[in-house]
């Protein structure tokens, strides 16, 4: 979420509100305070590992990439209305196409026809990935229409959202009790969200007045 937002401001000029910026730092401080009352000492021991800057440094590419991939969707909405869900799902995935199979065919390091031997061999393992494949592309379509309906921003709140409750619930059932640190940031989650929604809905309310 704050990827998204830096990349939007500081590359596309974009603007949030106060509270928008409240909303975001709430829900991604709460989920940051859970993961790391959650991390064992085991784990913590292991950030400590020489390689923890490379580790570091690769996650921190992977959220500014993320940050300008979502911003520049916004961009393409905004600068191309006519631009459907399916066309920026369409160009997304084609070039990404493009990019693998260069990769994995023409690099050195790239194994490609191995995974096609491997699929050969193995037609169940190709079934598996093939239902992979559809699954994530049905779920796709909710997700750019998300980001062309409503924002990348309103998209990464949902995707950390459901990763959140998915990781709360999975403790309770598991029977792992929660620490205060912890329950202090579902507090804090949702809260940012509570207080999102109602943002939401003054403005929807302040859109049906002057109507």
């Amino acid at each position: 979420m704050i990827p998204v937002m830096l990349m939007g401001t500081l590359v596309y000029g974009i603007k949030y509100t106060l509270p928008e910026y409240m909303c975001t730092f709430l829900v991604a401080g709460g989920v940051s305070v859970f993961a790391l009352a959650k991390t064992s000492s085991k784990t913590i021991s292991k950030l400590a590992h020489p390689n923890a800057p490379l580790g570091y440094g690769l996650c921190f590419l992977n959220l500014a990439f993320d940050g300008f991939t979502n911003a520049t969707q916004d961009s393409i909405s905004a600068r191309y209305p006519k631009t459907s869900a399916w066309d920026i799902m369409l160009g997304m995935n084609l070039w990404g196409t493009i990019y693998n199979m260069v990769y994995m065919f023409s690099s050195p390091t790239g194994s490609g026809f191995e995974a096609v031997q491997f699929c050969r061999e193995h037609p169940e393992a190709a079934w598996d990935i093939f239902l992979f494949c559809l699954c994530g592309a049905v779920g796709q379509n909710f997700i750019f229409l998300t980001i062309s309906r409503f924002g990348s921003l309103a998209n990464t709140t949902i995707t950390t959202t459901r990763k959140f409750v998915s990781i709360v619930v999975s403790s309770l059932l598991s029977g792992n009790p929660l620490s205060t640190k912890q329950w202090s940031s579902v507090i804090m989650v949702f809260s940012g969200l509570s207080y999102q929604i109602y943002l939401k809905w003054r403005k929807l309310q302040k859109k049906r007045k002057s109507t």
